[in-house]
């Protein structure tokens, strides 16, 4: 079981590995096409807005009446982290739209690399079976009611960091941090899914599971995050991350369900 975050972490470096190897690169190409539709259209969006956040941010700030002197002071620190927050916020928000729309690709791409890692490792349990085109438009409304259940847990927690939002200074130097933590729990929660859901573990149990192991979850979804926010590299994160997590899942979790 991964313990810590450095050995949770390294996961997301073994999938980045995985991606041109035999019999999961042709998994690889439809998922990294959404991502770079997607991505490119949140960076798209950010260029063009980046600059009036700064503005309101600064305005807002500075606008504390008897307290003006302190936020004037302040919003020189302030605002970048703002930024950087919905920096955050609009990455994670398309890597959610990607994540929903290639989900059922994402699942094949998790099943060929459990294939290949059981094939390697020759773990108990039979290895799982190659899902066919066929069977992939039969399960498509089954995963897109997962990627549902996953919003509907993430947006009543999202709202609650936002409102950290409102707390004068603190909240404003405190967002980015907390932002940052949930969204690194939730994109492990995203991608460790796949795998998960491949075996019809329920989504309760899959987070039952993890919260077994925190730091190590934390430290995979940590490292996405930053990935995420790095040009070019941020391509790439949602297949390298399916992998990752795929072999994150099948070192740390696989036995407590395969027998």
């Amino acid at each position: 079981m991964a313990q810590n975050s450095f050995e949770g972490a390294h996961y997301l470096a073994s999938g980045f590995r995985m991606l041109l190897q035999k019999g999961i690169k042709r998994y690889v190409f439809i998922p990294l096409g959404i991502n770079l539709i997607l991505l490119t259209i949140a960076l798209i969006y950010l260029v063009n807005q980046i600059s009036s956040w700064a503005s309101w941010i600064e305005n807002t700030i500075t606008n504390w009446g008897a307290w003006e002197w302190l936020g004037t002071a302040l919003a020189w620190l302030v605002w970048p982290l703002v930024i950087i927050g919905a920096v955050l916020f609009i990455f994670f928000f398309f890597s959610m739209i990607a994540n929903w729309i290639a989900a059922p690709f994402n699942g094949l791409l998790a099943e060929a690399v459990e294939r290949k890692l059981h094939a390697e490792h020759g773990n108990q349990g039979a290895p799982i079976e190659d899902q066919g085109f066929k069977d992939l438009i039969k399960d498509t409304p089954r995963l897109l009611k997962r990627e549902w259940t996953k919003l509907k847990y993430y947006i009543p927690r999202a709202l609650v960091c936002l409102l950290v939002l409102f707390i004068p200074i603190l909240g404003a130097i405190a967002f980015p941090i907390i932002w940052f933590v949930f969204n690194a729990w939730m994109m492990s929660v995203q991608y460790i899914d796949y795998p998960m859901d491949n075996h019809k573990i329920s989504f309760n149990d899959m987070l039952k599971t993890l919260q077994t192991s925190r730091s190590g979850t934390l430290g995979f979804g940590s490292l996405v995050m930053l990935c995420t926010m790095v040009p070019i590299l941020n391509l790439l994160v949602m297949p390298a991350a399916v992998c990752g997590a795929t072999k994150l899942w099948y070192e740390n979790y696989r036995s407590t369900y395969i027998k």
